[in-house]
C-alpha cells in the first residue's frame, strides 16, 4: 500500500524556453568597527566585497544542489552590487537565463550565501563581551522581481 507520493522536480518537459531575469536583496546590520574594518580593508580574512561576492556567485551557480526541487538552469549573467546603508551592507544579486522555469531561486540563494560570508569574515568584530551577536541582523531578505519574456 502507497503511504504518500512524494513529487520530485516538476516536470518541465513541455514549457518553451523563454528569456528570464530574476533580482533580490538582502541587509546585513553590522557594527561600526566591522564597517570600518571592511572600508579600511583590514579583515583578516581578506577582502570582504570580493569574497563576497564570490560567494553569492557560487551559490547562485549551485542552488539546485541547495534546494532540492530546483532545476539546473544553464545561466547566462550573474551580477552582484553591494551598498551601505549606515553600518548595514546591501546585497542585491540578479540572474539572467533563457530556460522553462525561473530563476528566482537563483537570486535569493546568492544574496543569503553573499551575507553569510560578510558575517563568517567580520564574525570577530561583531561579537559582544559575552560572545554572542545580538547586534548582528540578516534582514530584508526578498526578491524584487522575476520577469519572464513572452
Amino acid at each position: 500500500m502507497l503511504l504518500k507520493k512524494i513529487e520530485g522536480i516538476v516536470d518541465i518537459a513541455k514549457k518553451t524556453i523563454v528569456g528570464r531575469r530574476a533580482n533580490a536583496t538582502g541587509l546585513i546590520t553590522l557594527t561600526p568597527e566591522s564597517k570600518q574594518a571592511i572600508e579600511m580593508d583590514k579583515v583578516s580574512k581578506g577582502n570582504v566585497i570580493e569574497a563576497s561576492t564570490i560567494a553569492a556567485i557560487q551559490a547562485v551557480k549551485e542552488t539546485p544542489r541547495i534546494i532540492p526541487h530546483c532545476h539546473p538552469i544553464p545561466l547566462e549573467g550573474c551580477n552582484v552590487t553591494w551598498e551601505w546603508e549606515n553600518n548595514s551592507l546591501r546585497c542585491s544579486v540578479e540572474v539572467v537565463a533563457h530556460y522553462k522555469t525561473g530563476i528566482e531561486m537563483e537570486a535569493i540563494t546568492g544574496v543569503m550565501a553573499g551575507l553569510l560570508c560578510v558575517l563568517d569574515m567580520v564574525k570577530s568584530f561583531e561579537k559582544d563581551e559575552n560572545g554572542q551577536y545580538d547586534n548582528t541582523i540578516i534582514s530584508d531578505v526578498r526578491i524584487l522581481e522575476k520577469f519572464k519574456s513572452d
